[in-house]
């Protein structure tokens, strides 16, 4: 496992053997690399994800290969996303009496992993997701929801507290709202910074996302439902009558069961849904509201 910094140049926590010199790549500071080297810790993470020959598996940034090896161990076949290029040979040089392991070179970000889809089945992704683009990469797997079954990622404790928590919490918001429309979300278990070399400032958590099949709470529009919740909580302090007057009246919240004097923590998912619903049905209804500024069909 590992990270990437924000312009996708470097990596932070990768799973990682006792002896990372030993092995010709030593974690860098200005990439911000650490070294997972608990093996209690990884034990466990491959506990959790229980891999199967079965599975079309993947892992983002495997490093220098200490979950990868046990998860080839396990199903026979991994897909791996890497961005260090630096990692590649030591990759390919670890693993190469397994045919079926494949490196793909290239920023997680960007990736279009319904390539690595096999027929008839659904992906497994499992990776230790970078602290500073975390959010944005949750938020791209999240549209690749349908072709995944689960995911399993190490990440900040702080962004599994986001995901997973429910309203009425000072973690709730826009994160664990869109996190929990698509999938179901089960915090596993903390990894503190010992488990780490050099041992990074915060603790780390696992957690597991498996999309729905069906949503529990459908929107009519998935666009009009993000916008919602980002107007929402881009002033998190104020009511939903302020934060979303540009959206909706008070008025049009109250028609629907609305309290318009509420924070926007204290909303549930299935308001939220509610009130999107309710923006798209407005923005339809409205004059041009399907057509660009030639009158065409947008």
């Amino acid at each position: 496992m590992t990270r990437h910094n924000s312009k996708a140049q470097g990596h932070a926590h990768k799973a990682q053997g006792h002896t990372p010199k030993a092995q010709g790549h030593k974690a860098r500071k200005r990439f911000g690399q650490n070294f997972l080297h608990d093996n209690h810790v990884i034990d466990k993470i491959v506990r959790a994800i229980h891999p199967q020959h079965s599975d079309c598996l993947v892992e983002i940034g495997p490093g220098m290969g200490a979950l990868t090896e046990p998860l080839l161990d396990a199903s026979g076949k991994l897909d791996v996303v890497e961005l260090d290029r630096d990692l590649i040979p030591i990759l390919r040089t670890k693993f190469f009496n397994f045919p079926e392991f494949r490196i793909h070179e290239g920023d997680a970000l960007k990736f279009d992993f319904r390539q690595l889809l096999q027929p008839g089945q659904q992906l497994r992704i499992v990776g230790n997701l970078p602290y500073n683009i975390s959010t944005p990469l949750i938020f791209h797997f999240l549209a690749h929801h349908t072709i995944v079954h689960d995911m399993h990622f190490m990440l900040q404790k702080e962004v599994v507290d986001r995901l997973a928590s429910g309203p009425g919490t000072s973690d709730y918001g826009r994160l664990g709202i869109m996190a929990q429309y698509y999938c179901k979300v089960e915090p596993l278990f903390i990894v503190g910074p010992g488990s780490f070399n050099p041992p990074p400032k915060v603790d780390s958590a696992i957690v597991r996302m498996s999309p729905y099949d069906v949503l529990p709470f459908p929107a009519k529009d998935t666009k009009t439902l993000e916008r919602v919740v980002r107007e929402a909580f881009s002033m998190r302090r104020k009511t939903l009558r302020n934060t979303l007057k540009n959206l909706i009246s008070a008025e049009q919240l109250e028609a629907i069961g609305i309290d318009t004097t509420l924070r926007p923590e204290r909303l549930t998912l299935e308001e939220y849904v509610r009130i999107a619903d309710a923006v798209y049905e407005l923005q339809q209804a409205a004059p041009d509201a399907n057509a660009d500024d030639s009158g065409e069909q947008a």
